[in-house]
């Protein structure tokens, strides 16, 4: 039997809801997690017409990737479509639960689904995070270094990018002295004991220390196990903003126009026409992303593709790209066929529907 809670554990170990930004609602925002899931229909947006498809398809639970409930409730009376959406859910049992900016943070979240679209290579965070990082620094003894370094591998310690089971180890010497209490693996209470010991250093996303340092204590043989954590100010290459990431070969404007209207499925592209040169190096940003101009112009990128410019904002580019405004549903639609692929890896004993309403509220009269 899978609960609810065992579908938000999940999706929380891939995009943790620490990386949500601080004005974000990610979360369970209604219904019980102990419930048993009947079926889940996956959403970019949850609206009054999502539940009723929910309803219809026997889903008692909505993973929107936008939260419906973004600023605080007063009141439900039904009196606008927020309002009225929750009450249908709550009404009935349909939880719903959304997953918005601790997926774009993932260096394999909303952003990577964008770029895979594009066909883009060598792909990067745009605007890496700081502050999500700690170092570990235990120490064991010799014969016990290993057996303690594979534990907290498996809990989540020492991979950076590509590379996982890094660390760092020097020789020295341990000393302590057991008091009348005591229960020590090695060495006599009373008696001052020196044990050759490895110093052991990590990094750890700070998600995952509280694992990490269970699985220490867990594998270590010591009665009390010596450790530190410490925060780092590093950035993270894993988490933040937006993408960058190359094209297979330079594109002029038109070709890149092109490439673009087709790879996204659009109706309609706004563009800066100012820009005249080739284009291979690519930023982009799904959904409102005009916070992340500036640093697509330092990356050297020629593009930059996003949504929700304003007016005045195109004039930023300053010739040295191109911005395209893709719009923000377009740009993130693709995000339900992304939690469908994540979610289908852990679950099969229910039903994964994509939703089939179109929630973008703007048309394009041609």
């Amino acid at each position: 039997m899978t609960k609810i809670k065992d579908v938000i554990s999940y999706l929380e170990t891939i995009a943790p809801r620490s990386y949500q930004e601080s004005y974000d609602n990610s979360g369970l925002l209604t219904g019980n997690s102990e419930d048993e899931v009947t079926g889940v229909l996956i959403s970019l947006d949850c609206t009054e017409e999502v539940v009723e498809e929910a309803k219809r398809k026997n889903c008692n639970l909505i993973v929107s990737h936008h939260p419906i409930l973004f600023k605080g409730l007063k009141k439900l009376t039904g009196e606008n479509y927020v309002e009225r959406t929750v009450i249908n859910a709550i009404k009935n049992s349909v939880a719903l639960y959304a997953i918005h900016t601790n997926l774009d943070n993932i260096v394999t979240g909303v952003n990577f689904k964008f770029a895979q679209q594009l066909g883009l290579k060598n792909l990067a965070i745009l605007s890496p995070k700081y502050d999500t990082l700690s170092k570990l620094v235990t120490f064991a003894p010799v014969e016990n270094a290993n057996n303690v370094l594979d534990a907290i591998y498996k809990a989540g310690a020492g991979t950076i990018g590509n590379y996982s089971e890094c660390s760092f180890t020097n020789d020295g010497q341990g000393s302590f002295t057991p008091n009348a209490k005591a229960n020590p693996a090695i060495g006599k209470k009373g008696q001052a004991e020196t044990v050759n010991e490895k110093r052991i250093e990590v990094l750890v996303p700070n998600h995952k220390v509280n694992n990490v340092v269970t699985a220490l204590k867990s594998a270590h043989p010591y009665e009390e196990v010596a450790y530190y954590i410490t925060a780092l100010n590093n950035a993270n290459q894993e988490v933040g903003a937006g993408l960058t990431g190359d094209l297979p070969e330079a594109l002029d404007q038109q070709e890149f126009l092109k490439l673009l209207k087709e790879s996204m499925k659009l109706e309609v592209i706004k563009f800066t026409p100012s820009y005249k040169g080739k284009i291979k190096k690519i930023a982009l940003c799904g959904g409102a992303g005009s916070f992340l101009l500036a640093q697509a112009k330092a990356c050297g990128a020629q593009a930059y593709i996003s949504a929700d410019f304003k007016y005045h904002e195109y004039f930023d580019a300053e010739n040295q790209l191109m911005i395209c405004d893709i719009g923000h549903y377009e740009s993130e639609v693709a995000t339900k066929e992304l939690l469908h692929d994540i979610l289908s890896k852990k679950f099969s004993n229910f039903a994964l529907n994509l939703s089939e309403i179109v929630t973008n509220p703007i048309s394009y009269f041609k």
